[in-house]
């Protein structure tokens, strides 16, 4: 059974929350503050943390940062609409995923369940990811689609690699501007807009209603996971 902690300090949400977990099975424990919130996340060992970013006392910032000192567990931030530069700031300093609030039952599950397959796939998928017909063997540098090999250009394929390393993760536009042009670099985010238009011309059946390489508006891209 999976454990899941959840640090959210408005009561409804947490219950929410907690209701809708449990009734799928996972053990869930609960905090209103990002200071027991740490403890619970240290003492719990959870499979999967979610926090939201306005936590009373020590701030969901500061308790991703702290959790990160120790600790590689999945985190998904649960954000306002209007916190944009908050969930950033919060994927860039190790969270995985991000909500805005109002969310969906269905959507929190699917970002749950795409977040623990992660976490359980790192040491077995190896070199090989797959989702729909397409195919990124990152041992061997080739990508196939819908069995037809793909010829990518260099940072084509370092774009491709880093989103299928991290497929499913929001990967913020800093962070693959870093990772894949280096650190003078990160502020260049036409040099993203352009390479990721190629990826899709070469990639999508229809570029402007993407499968697999999706947008998140004002933060970043992910990479489809199923």
């Amino acid at each position: 059974m999976n454990k899941i902690v959840v640090v959210e300090d408005d009561r409804q949400i947490r219950r929410f929350v907690k209701t809708v977990l449990e009734a799928e099975g996972y053990l869930v424990f609960e905090s209103d503050n990002g200071k027991s919130g740490l403890h619970e996340a240290a003492s719990r060992k959870p499979d999967l943390l979610i926090l939201d970013l306005g936590l009373p006392g020590m701030d969901g910032m500061e308790l991703i940062a702290r959790v990160r000192e120790w600790s590689e567990v999945p985190i998904i931030v649960l954000s306002a609409r209007n916190e944009e530069s908050g969930k950033i700031d919060a994927l860039d300093a190790g969270a995985d995923d991000y909500l805005t609030k109002p969310f969906g039952t269905g959507e929190l599950l699917a970002r749950i369940r795409a977040a623990l397959r992660r976490r359980s796939s790192v040491a077995t998928t190896g070199s090989l990811f797959k989702v729909g017909g397409l195919s990124i063997d990152l041992a061997q540098r080739r990508v196939i689609l819908d069995g037809r090999e793909i010829h990518l250009t260099p940072i084509e394929y370092s774009l491709l690699a880093m989103l299928a390393r991290n497929a499913g993760k929001v990967l913020t536009h800093r962070h693959l501007l870093k990772e894949v042009w280096g650190p003078s670099h990160v502020e260049h985010a036409h040099y993203l807009r352009i390479y990721m238009g190629q990826l899709r011309h070469k990639l999508e059946l229809v570029p402007a209603k993407p499968r697999y390489l999706l947008t998140e508006t004002g933060v970043g891209y992910r990479l489809a996971a199923e």
